[in-house]
């Protein structure tokens, strides 16, 4: 059996994939990508077309329900939003140790899939307005880019509107390129 080129947590993104008939194009980055703002200067695309994978939780009987949220870029989970489409009244912001044990990928390389476990995958819908969206790939320096519809397949993900309202003015000013989001938003934590 030939060796991976791929670090572990890459190659476990790449199987995944490749289960359900996708071969990734997975790009390694010795700066890193760890926050959207890096990851879309590194790729060359607009903030916007970078996914952030963002794990939240629910309290359990015997634990803590994980759902991983795609969002695109400059946007931010509403709380209240996700509470309502998931249905659980108490959803919170997964730590940083939580993410890991929960997904098996450390922060700033959390990708939609190849997690350890089975997660509840929703996706923001403003991810379907690009031809092609960056996500990570297992590492803070390794992405991958995918078509919106491909990822929503690769990760059984349910579309919702899950993020705050931004104003029409800093959306359209953001899509000219007149600034940026308010502040760095994290690829994934």
């Amino acid at each position: 059996m030939p060796e991976s080129p791929f670090p572990a947590a890459v190659q476990r993104v790449v199987d995944a994939a490749a289960r359900k008939g996708v071969v990734l194009d997975i790009h390694v980055f010795p700066e890193g990508t760890h926050t959207a703002d890096d990851a879309a200067r590194a790729v060359g695309a607009e903030i916007g077309q970078i996914v952030k994978s963002l794990v939240f939780v629910a309290p359990g009987g015997a634990g803590h329900r994980p759902i991983l949220c795609l969002v695109s870029g400059p946007n931010r989970v509403d709380l209240a939003r996700l509470a309502a489409v998931v249905g659980e009244p108490d959803v919170r912001r997964a730590t940083a140790v939580e993410a890991k044990e929960l997904t098996g990928f450390t922060i700033g390389g959390i990708p939609p899939i190849g997690h350890v476990a089975g997660l509840r995958v929703i996706m923001d819908p403003d991810l379907g307005r690009f031809q092609t969206v960056w996500a990570a790939a297992g590492t803070p320096t390794a992405v991958f880019a995918v078509a919106p519809r491909t990822l929503l397949m690769l990760a059984n993900a349910h579309v919702a509107p899950i993020c705050e309202e931004r104003r029409q003015a800093d959306v359209l000013a953001e899509r000219a390129g007149l600034t940026g989001p308010q502040s760095p938003a994290p690829r994934d934590s």
